[in-house]
C-alpha cells in the first residue's frame, strides 16, 4: 500500500511542479505549448481573428495537432495529470475546427452552363510563362491572376489577346485589370465578353466584371487583400470585410468570387464572406482542407488561401491544385455548373 500510494503522489494536479529538475522541465514545456494553442484555439471558438500572432497562426489550425500532441506526451511523461486533460481537451477541440466549414447544398434549377476557372497568384509576375503554359493545357473560361504586374500583363495579352497566334480557340479577347507594379496588378481574361464593373478599392489591384455566358450574366470579383502582416491587420480586415460586403450585395445573382484571399476558413473575416451566402468550390468537390500556399511545402505542409467562392447558383463538380513554378502559391482550377433557378 505504501509503494502504490508514493505512486499515486508522483501525479499532480497542481501548476508544473516535479521532484526532478528534468519533470520540472517537462512539465513546464507542456504547459508553455498548451498555453499558446489555447491562445488560438480560444480565438477560433470566440470567432475573432484576435491579434498576432493569432490571426497568422490560425491559417495552420490543423497543423497544430502537432504540438498539441507533444504536450499531451511531455504531460504524461512527467505524471501532470491536469496538463493530460489540458492536451485532450485541446485535441477535441482542434479536430472538431478541423471539420471542413460553410455550406454544401446543390442548387435548384436546370444546367444552363458550364465554366472552367482558374486563380493564379503568379508572386510579382514571376511565374507567367508557367501561367500562360497551364493555360493552355487547362483551357479554362475564366482566369483571374493577381500580382500580375506590367511584364506579365504585357505576356498574357501577346499569348492570349485578339491577334495571338493560336487563333480564336486560343484567345482570351476580353479582360478586365487594375495595372500596376509588383503585388498591385490583377487582371481578369475570359473568352467571354465582359462588360466592366466597379471593382472593390484596395491596397492592391482588385477589378470586377460582368460576364455574358451564353446569355447568362455572371458577376465576376477578383479578391486580393492585404495579407495579415503584423503591421497590416486592420487593412487585412477591412479588405476582406468590403468582400464580405460585396458578397452580401450579390448573392442572389450568379456571381464568383476568385484570387488569393489571404485567409482560411479558420479566420472569422473569411468565414465571413462565406456567411453571406457563397460556397467555397473546394469545399463542395471535397479539397477544403488541400493546401495552396506556400507552394514550396504544400501539399504536405500548408493553408489553402486561394479560392474560388460562388452564390448559390452554381455547383463545383472538380477541382485541382497546380504547381507551376516561380510561385509561392498553387494555382487552382474548378469545374462549374450553372443553374438557373425555375
Amino acid at each position: 500500500m505504501r509503494g502504490a500510494t508514493a505512486e499515486a503522489d508522483e501525479w499532480t494536479d497542481d501548476a508544473p511542479v516535479s521532484r526532478h529538475g528534468g519533470g520540472r522541465a517537462g512539465t513546464w514545456f507542456a504547459a508553455l505549448l498548451l498555453a499558446g494553442v489555447s491562445t488560438v484555439v480560444g480565438c477560433r471558438v470566440a470567432d475573432t481573428d484576435g491579434i498576432t500572432p493569432v490571426p497568422q497562426l490560425l491559417a495552420f489550425l490543423p497543423w497544430l495537432l502537432a504540438p498539441t500532441t507533444v504536450a499531451l506526451l511531455f504531460a504524461a511523461f512527467t505524471r501532470w495529470r491536469l496538463g493530460l486533460v489540458w492536451s485532450l481537451a485541446v485535441l477535441a477541440a482542434l479536430a472538431w475546427y478541423i471539420e471542413p466549414y460553410g455550406k454544401t447544398s446543390q442548387p435548384k434549377g436546370a444546367p444552363v452552363a458550364e465554366l472552367r476557372v482558374l486563380t493564379s497568384n503568379v508572386e510579382f509576375g514571376q511565374a507567367t510563362d508557367e501561367l500562360i503554359d497551364a493555360i493552355r493545357e487547362q483551357r479554362p473560361d475564366l482566369v483571374f491572376v493577381q500580382e500580375c504586374e506590367y511584364g506579365c500583363e504585357e505576356k498574357l495579352e501577346q499569348a492570349f489577346g485578339k491577334g495571338n497566334s493560336k487563333g480564336d480557340k486560343g484567345s482570351y479577347p476580353y479582360r478586365q485589370a487594375v495595372e500596376g507594379a509588383g503585388s498591385d496588378g490583377s487582371v481578369i481574361l475570359s473568352r467571354h465578353p465582359l462588360k466592366p464593373a466597379a471593382g472593390i478599392p484596395a491596397t492592391m489591384g482588385m477589378p470586377g466584371a460582368t460576364a455574358d455566358v451564353n446569355g447568362h450574366e455572371i458577376r465576376l470579383q477578383l479578391a486580393h487583400p492585404m495579407p495579415p502582416l503584423p503591421t497590416e491587420l486592420s487593412t487585412w480586415r477591412e479588405e476582406l470585410s468590403d468582400l464580405r460586403d460585396y458578397a452580401a450585395t450579390n448573392r442572389t445573382r450568379p456571381t464568383v468570387l476568385a484570387g488569393d484571399f489571404n485567409a482560411s476558413q479558420d479566420h472569422a473575416a473569411f468565414r465571413r464572406i462565406l456567411d453571406a451566402g457563397f460556397a467555397d468550390a473546394a469545399r463542395l468537390t471535397g479539397d477544403a482542407r488541400t493546401p495552396s500556399w506556400p507552394a514550396r511545402t504544400a501539399p504536405p505542409l500548408g493553408a489553402q488561401i486561394d479560392h474560388v467562392l460562388v452564390s448559390r447558383d452554381f455547383a463545383a463538380n472538380r477541382a485541382r491544385f497546380l504547381d507551376l513554378g516561380n510561385t509561392d502559391h498553387r494555382t487552382l482550377v474548378v469545374d462549374l455548373t450553372l443553374f438557373k433557378s425555375p
